[in-house]
C-alpha cells in the first residue's frame, strides 16, 4: 500500500518519495512485522488454547529426555500461523505485490505452511505425535519445489543491469567520440544532450582520465532516469531486444521508475552496441559457483530437481531444528538477516558490480520480504523463548524453511545456503549420521539426534543449548557474508 502511495503522489508531495525506496520499506516491514506479532500474538495464543491444540509430549526411548520436556505438554502449537499472518500483513502494507520474485517467495511460504498445517492438524486430531506420513509430507514438499522449479524454467526471470559501471565500457575513447556526434545524428548522441555544458566541453577535448570517466558515468546514469530520451527516428534500424520492445509498448512515460531506468539502459545498449555489452542474461537455470567471478553451471531441466532438493532439504532441516524453545526461530532470524542483506546487495547495481555478483533488480522486494520475516520471527521469538508460550509446529518450521530456500534460489545464491544455514545443516547431518550408523553398525554416534538433544542429555540446560546454537548460527551467517568478496 505505501509503495503505491509513493508512486502515485510523490510528484505532488515529495516527502512521499521515500516510500519508493525499498530500503525504507524494508525497515517499515521489519518493524511492522514485529509489532503485529506482539499485538496479535496473545490473541492467537488464546485462540489456540481454546481449540485445545496443545503439544503432545511422547515418551521416547530416552526417558531422561521425556523428564526434561514433559512440562511442555499442553503448550499451544501451530504458532506458525502467527508468523505467516503477521508476515502477510506486513507485506501488504510495505511491499510491491506486483513483483514476481515476491509473489514466488510468498507462494512458497504459504504452500509450505499449508503442508505443515495439515501435518499439525492430523497430530492434534489424533492426540499423537504422528501426523502426515513421511511419504505424504515429502510429496507435499516435492510438489511445492517442483512448482517453483518449473516456473523458473518455463518463465525465466530476467537478470540484467540498469545503471552503467566503468568496467562495462569496452572502449572509452571511442565512446567519447560517439557521444560527441552532432545532436540528432545518432541515438547515442541523444544521451550527451542531457549532459552539463562543462562535461560536453571536456568530452570535446577528448583527454581520457579516471575523473572524466566518473563524470560521464554520473551524468549518463542520471540521464537514465529521464522520461524523454527515446526518439523513434534516432533509434530506427538499431537492434531492439524483446525485453526493450515490451517496455516500449508498455509506454515509457507511464512506467514505474525502476522499469523506466531499465528501459533507458536497454536503449543505451541499443545505441552503443560497440561499447556497452548486452546486460540481459537468462540465469534462471544456472547455478553460480561461490568464489568465482561470473562462473555458472547451466543445469537446464535438471534445475527442477535441484530446486526440489533445496526446498525439501531446507524445510526438513529447519523442522528438525525445531526441538527446543526458541531454537529454530532464533536461528531462522539469523539466516533471514543474512539473506535480506544479500537480497539488498544483489538488487543494487553498484554494490553487485563491485562484488562481482549477479545484479537482480527485482530482488529489491525480496529485501522487503526478508525484512518482514525477520520482524515477525523476532516477534514470534518474544513468545517462543524459554519457557515457551507457543510452539511454531510444522506450520512454522516448514514455512520458514521453504521461504529460506526460496530466497537462496531467487537471489541466485543456492550454493551459499549450506553456509548461511550451517546450523540447520549440522542438525540434519546429525540425524543422517545417527540413522546410518545404527543401521550399518547397530551403534549410535550421539546420545540422541537431532544434535541439540545430544547436548541436552549431556547435561546442558535448554537455555544454554539454545543460546550457544544461536551463536553458531550467527557465526555461519557472518562467514557466508564474508565470502562474497572472495573471488
Amino acid at each position: 500500500m505505501f509503495h503505491y502511495l509513493g508512486e502515485v503522489f510523490a510528484d505532488q508531495y515529495r516527502v512521499l518519495n521515500v516510500l519508493t525506496y525499498y530500503s525504507v520499506r524494508s525497515g517499515g516491514a521489519l518493524i511492522t512485522g514485529f509489532l503485529v506479532s506482539l499485538l496479535i500474538g496473545p490473541s492467537v495464543i488464546r485462540w489456540l488454547h481454546a481449540l485445545n491444540v496443545g503439544q503432545i509430549i511422547k515418551k521416547d526411548h530416552v526417558q531422561d529426555l521425556h523428564e526434561l520436556h514433559k512440562g511442555k505438554s499442553g503448550t499451544p502449537t501451530m504458532g506458525g500461523l502467527l508468523i505467516i499472518l503477521a508476515t502477510l500483513m506486513s507485506l501488504l502494507l510495505w511491499a510491491d505485490i506486483t513483483n514476481r520474485l515476491l509473489q514466488l517467495a510468498v507462494a512458497v511460504l504459504i504452500l509450505m505452511g499449508t503442508v505443515g498445517f495439515i501435518d499439525d492438524f492430523i497430530k492434534l486430531r489424533r492426540k499423537h505425535n504422528d501426523g502426515l506420513s513421511a511419504r505424504a509430507k515429502f510429496v507435499g514438499q516435492i510438489l511445492v519445489g517442483t512448482g517453483l522449479g518449473l516456473f523458473l524454467v518455463l518463465k525465466p526471470i530476467t537478470y540484467g543491469a540498469s545503471y552503467v559501471t566503468e568496467r562495462e565500457v569496452s572502449n572509452w575513447n571511442g565512446f567519447y567520440t560517439a557521444l560527441n556526434a552532432p545532436a540528432g545524428s545518432s541515438a547515442l548522441a541523444q544521451y550527451a544532450q542531457l549532459f552539463t555544458e562543462e562535461l560536453k566541453q571536456s568530452l570535446q577535448e577528448g583527454s581520457d582520465s579516471p575523473e572524466l570517466r566518473a563524470q560521464v558515468l554520473d551524468e549518463l546514469n542520471r540521464s537514465l532516469k529521464s522520461r524523454t530520451i527515446y526518439n523513434a527516428a534516432l533509434w530506427q534500424g538499431a537492434p531492439i531486444s524483446a525485453e526493450l520492445t515490451r517496455l516500449l509498448k508498455a509506454g515509457g512515460q507511464e512506467l514505474h521508475r525502476r522499469a523506466r531506468i531499465r528501459m533507458n539502459r536497454l536503449l543505451l545498449e541499443s545505441a552503443a552496441p560497440d561499447f556497452i555489452p548486452p546486460s540481459t542474461t537468462d540465469l534462471s537455470t544456472k547455478v553460480a559457483i561461490p568464489g568465482f567471478k561470473d562462473l555458472f553451471v547451466n543445469l537446464g531441466w535438471f534445475y527442477v530437481p535441484f530446486v526440489v532438493l533445496i526446498m525439501v532439504g531446507t524445510s526438513n532441516a529447519v523442522n528438525l531444528t525445531d526441538g527446543l524453545d526458541g531454537l529454530a526461530a532464533g536461528a531462522s532470524v539469523v539466516a533471514f538477516a543474512a539473506f535480506t542483506a544479500l537480497a539488498y546487495v544483489v538488487s543494487r547495481s553498484d554494490w553487485s558490480s563491485y562484488l562481482f555478483l549477479t545484479y537482480i533488480p527485482e530482488a529489491s522486494e525480496l529485501t522487503v520480504f526478508g525484512a518482514a520475516l525477520l520482524g515477525t520471527g523476532l516477534g514470534f521469538l518474544w513468545f517462543n523463548t524459554h519457557p515457551a508460550e507457543v510452539f511454531m509446529g510444522d506450520t512454522g518450521s516448514l514455512a520458514l524453511g521453504g521461504a529460506l530456500g526460496a530466497m537462496a534460489i531467487l537471489t541466485k545464491h543456492e550454493l551459499l545456503l549450506p553456509i548461511v544455514g550451517g546450523l540447520f545443516v549440522l542438525e540434519a547431518l546429525s540425524v543422517i549420521i545417527q540413522v546410518g550408523s545404527f543401521k550399518l553398525r547397530g551403534k549410535r554416534v550421539f546420545r540422541m539426534a537431532p544434535l541439540h538433544h545430544h547436548f541436552e542429555l549431556k547435561g546442558w540446560s535448554e537455555s544454554k543449548v539454545t543460546i550457544r546454537f544461536w551463536i553458531i548460527a550467527l557465526m555461519f551467517a557472518l562467514m557466508s557474508l564474508s565470502t562474497l568478496k572472495l573471488r
